[in-house]
């Protein structure tokens, strides 16, 4: 006797696309936004293959087992091949694709840990790919320009662009086709950026690749609780809060300050910024040894990490060439952050030259700060961007460091630092601010600061220190009196 096919259940052959894949290969990790949720970044592609059934399309439900708790979507742009293809040079990649569409990778993630690294049974249930519901022809299209969005209920909760990817469309063809023949009606799920997420039965999400006016619509499915119950044979879900909190998403941290917050923390002092933390039982957070660039830039932004290791040559061999760890976490930068760069300190070779804190520059960055040197450093006197460095060096990093990772916490200057941390950059050096105490330091910096000008000033007409520094409480009046007479900018920002 044959079983019915469970809800969601769908031939391959029925896709109205026509698609009947013999393969649909899907990569782990490839948007920087979900690097940064994961606090790591990829040095090469790594995948996973779901099976043909799982296929499916717009208007076909997603089935979640009764016993499950995790299921999620990861909306993703999807690479169909239209002729086969086997030992493609990465300039010759895109000749095979037929066109692009959007697709939703659905998973349960509390069966993940059954199967680590293949996906099988969280992610090659029946009706576990939807596909579609229009493909965009190859020709008609920049692969490297493509929207991705996604929404759960109408509410958008993923949006990034193919231009940001770490592995684009030609390398990971090219990766694949050295070791297997790609056929015509294969899929390539390319990865999900930042924003992916639970669902539960009786949502609705909904996924879009568009290029200005080329879009695949809207690829639309509804989830729902499976009507039986799934036999006890093998590995049952089993949600954990670990495996709740990756399948849920949890928020990278945030690219930027709130703006009045920065705009406070850029007009006062390193020094002032210390004694705060200090106040709040934070006495290492100054960096060591490093000096800016240009003394009269400003700098305040959010860390986003790369650290080096000592070098060795076997590793270096692995590791140091091509889209290292360093190009990709300045291709991977984003307005407001700050490139933290963990050299342990060595003087013995430059960390980043003059073209890649361009590139960092025309991306938005914030500043760069590394406490190892920088090559090409006469440029950096010219560059409109904040940089700290322990010095100059002509070598290259390949003399002393291995380019290891990014996205993790790093020790800067012997001062750790976590991804999300505030930076605060003056003439006299950097200063490192647990992003949960910025809002309170930042008003409690600028208050001291006003303290201080209003004694600076009073110093200055030849007073005695005595009872005005620290402001003594008879002395409050004669400062409120003072502070209430000050431009509001003045006391804003301080003013000393």
């Amino acid at each position: 006797m044959t079983a019915a096919h469970p809800p969601g259940h769908v031939a391959a052959s029925q896709h109205p696309l026509g698609l009947a894949p013999t393969k649909i290969i899907a990569v782990h990790l490839n948007y920087p936004s979900r690097a940064g949720q994961r606090g790591r970044v990829p040095e090469f592609p790594s995948y996973f293959l779901k099976p043909p059934s799982s296929l499916s399309w717009s208007g076909q439900r997603i089935v979640k087992p009764r016993e499950a708790q995790l299921l999620a979507f990861e909306g993703e742009a999807a690479v169909v091949i239209g002729r086969r293809a086997l030992r493609l040079a990465e300039d010759e990649a895109l000749g095979c694709v037929s066109g692009y569409t959007a697709a939703n990778d659905v998973g349960l993630y509390d069966l993940r840990d059954c199967d680590r690294g293949s996906n099988l049974r969280a992610k090659g249930q029946d009706g576990y790919t939807p596909v579609g519901p229009v493909l965009i022809p190859a020709g008609q299209v920049d692969p490297a320009a493509l929207l991705l969005r996604t929404w759960v209920n109408g509410e958008l909760r993923q949006e990034d662009s193919t231009a940001t990817l770490f592995f684009p469309f030609a390398r990971l063809i090219a990766d694949l086709s050295r070791l297997m023949t790609l056929e015509p009606g294969d899929i390539i799920l390319t990865g999900t950026p930042a924003g992916a997420g639970l669902l539960e039965p009786g949502d609705v999400v909904e996924v879009e690749l568009l290029s200005g006016s080329s879009t695949t619509g809207r690829l639309v499915n509804h989830a729902v609780e499976a009507g039986h119950a799934l036999a006890p044979i093998g590995a049952m879900p089993a949600p954990t809060p670990a495996l709740r909190a990756a399948a849920a998403g949890t928020p990278p941290p945030p690219d930027r300050l709130d703006p009045a917050i920065a705009k406070t923390l850029s007009t006062v002092s390193t020094a002032t910024i210390s004694s705060q933390l200090r106040k709040r039982g934070i006495d290492n957070a100054f960096i060591e040894n490093v000096r800016p660039a240009r003394p009269d830039l400003r700098m305040v932004g959010v860390a986003a990490t790369l650290r080096y290791l000592p070098l060795r040559e076997d590793v270096f061999a692995e590791r140091g060439g091509g889209m290292n760890a360093q190009k990709r976490a300045v291709e991977a930068i984003k307005p407001g952050q700050v490139l933290v760069i963990d050299c342990r300190g060595d003087h013995g070779a430059g960390t980043i030259g003059d073209i890649l804190a361009l590139r960092a520059a025309r991306r938005g960055a914030a500043g760069i700060v590394t406490d190892g040197c920088l090559r090409d450093s006469p440029s950096f006197a010219s560059l409109d961007l904040p940089v700290y460095s322990g010095g100059a060096h002509a070598a290259v990093l390949g003399r002393r460091h291995v380019p290891m990772d990014t996205g993790l916490p790093v020790s800067c200057g012997n001062v750790l630092v976590m991804p999300g941390d505030v930076l605060v950059g003056d003439g006299e050096g950097v200063i490192v601010i647990p992003r949960a105490l910025a809002a309170e330091v930042a008003a409690a910096a600028a208050e001291q600061e006003s303290e201080e000008s209003f004694i600076y000033e009073r110093v200055g007409a030849g007073e005695s220190i005595d009872g005005l520094y620290p402001l003594a409480p008879a002395r409050r009046p004669e400062y409120d009196a003072w502070r209430a007479r000050q431009p509001a900018d003045k006391i804003d920002g301080g003013s000393r």
